[in-house]
């Protein structure tokens, strides 16, 4: 592995440990929203804000944050598998 390959990795994995953090601080503002009534109703119009929130750090941890963690700590440990020499 080339020296730029190993600095690119371990770039990775700082990324991996911020994104790591983001989720959790996201995860602390969602558990710290109150639970509405709206909530348990599922509301799908003009839901309040504590709803509206909640509802979108959900997505985002679900779809976007989750998968780059997952995907990006691959990659930032992926190694080429050994070729068998003729």
């Amino acid at each position: 592995m080339t020296r730029e390959e190993e600095e690119a990795q371990a770039e990775l994995r700082r990324i991996v440990e911020a994104l790591k953090k983001v989720r959790s601080q996201l995860r602390d503002i969602a558990a710290a929203l109150p639970s509405t009534l709206e909530e348990a109703m599922y509301a799908e119009e003009d839901p309040d804000v504590a709803t509206e929130v909640r509802s979108i750090i959900e997505c985002v941890l679900t779809d976007q944050i989750g998968p780059a963690v997952r995907d990006l700590a691959a990659a930032a440990e992926y190694r080429r598998k050994e070729r068998d020499e003729p």
